[in-house]
């Protein structure tokens, strides 16, 4: 852990709205400085104000060309927005390489945006805990959408796009079909369809192909299960699916849309209360985990080398530290 920071100071003012004092708070939430949890638990009362938006869907899809359109829509609405970037980690430094705040060129220079790039390096945390705790940094410090923009489809990145309120899955023409789409877990996560650069050959063909699995996906579902206790009509989520070419924001206000409505759903029949509620039970969960784990790295690194060489299998000798540990919290 890094050292020890001014946890109350530091929430007093990402609480005021500083872009530096919360560029700062992210840095210790994801380096795990000492204090940071500390820092976290301050501003929670101040949470849950914001939208949380996902983008995600396969590389090349124009998931930064998107977010930066939309961006500009909810400024055009009077409304900050901060973007978290999640970036692939550089070989070289350990951290997020800039492609997607370089794509999103000027918008990181406008006063109500706040852009930060997340490195996927490992962490005790994880990416998908780092990466919602730095949204919820976001929200603590006034900003009113809060949009997680992820590079590919791989379990992190999903992790990532369920911890939204709203997840967007962001496809292209070219894609291919749309069947293998669906086997890479998209349509477990998503809340609507984006076809984005639909200037290009085959964009209603995908269409066409993500509206008959969806079809096929209600048809098969239990009664209930789509639509919560009952099953009712109205209590019923249909995913939209919108074409966009983002690079002239072609299709943003009806994506925009979409996502209105789908938080107006959520918020209407209770879903919105009880996923948030979920969210963080999750979050106490993985705050544990990760309690645990650095407890049981100082326990690996306290082990006599006697206790390490001593010829007992892994096994044994993993239920022998673990014994240890459990003798150590008896003991606090």
């Amino acid at each position: 852990m890094s050292a020890a920071f001014d946890a109350g100071g530091l929430a007093g003012r990402i609480a005021g709205g500083e872009p530096l004092a919360l560029a700062r708070g992210i840095s210790h939430v994801e380096n795990e400085s000492d204090g940071f949890e500390a820092l976290l638990e301050r501003l929670d009362g101040r949470t849950g104000r914001a939208r949380r938006i996902g983008i995600t869907g396969p590389p090349g899809a124009g998931k930064s060309t998107l977010t930066a359109a939309l961006t500009r829509h909810y400024l055009e609405q009077s409304l900050k927005v901060g973007i978290v970037a999640v970036d692939p980690t550089s070989p070289f430094t350990g951290g997020a390489l800039l492609g997607d705040r370089i794509r999103m060129g000027e918008l990181s220079t406008e006063p109500g945006v706040f852009i930060r790039s997340m490195a996927s390096r490992g962490s005790l945390g994880g990416l998908a805990t780092a990466t919602r705790e730095a949204a919820d940094l976001m929200d603590a410090a006034g900003y009113d959408r809060v949009i997680l923009e992820t590079l590919g489809v791989g379990q992190a990145e999903l992790d990532i796009a369920v911890s939204a309120d709203t997840t967007a899955v962001v496809l292209v023409p070219e894609s291919g079909d749309g069947v293998q789409a669906m086997k890479a877990g998209l349509m477990e996560v998503a809340d609507l369809f984006v076809i984005n650069k639909s200037d290009r050959p085959g964009a209603d063909r995908l269409e066409k192909e993500i509206a008959i699995i969806m079809s096929i996906r209600f048809a098969n579902r239990p009664a209930g299960g789509a639509g919560g206790p009952g099953g009712d009509a109205e209590e019923t989520w249909r995913m939209p699916i919108t074409q966009t070419v983002a690079s002239e924001a072609r299709g943003v206000d009806e994506f925009a849309a979409h996502l209105d409505r789908h938080f107006d759903w959520l918020r209407s029949t209770g879903r919105l209360e009880a996923n948030r509620r979920a969210a963080r039970l999750r979050r106490a969960h993985d705050a544990l985990l990760r309690r645990s784990q650095r407890d049981a790295q100082r326990i690996w690194r306290a082990a006599s080398p006697e206790t390490l060489d001593s010829g007992a299998s892994p096994y044994a000798l993993a239920r022998r530290l673990h014994e240890e540990f459990r003798e150590t919290l008896r003991g606090t």
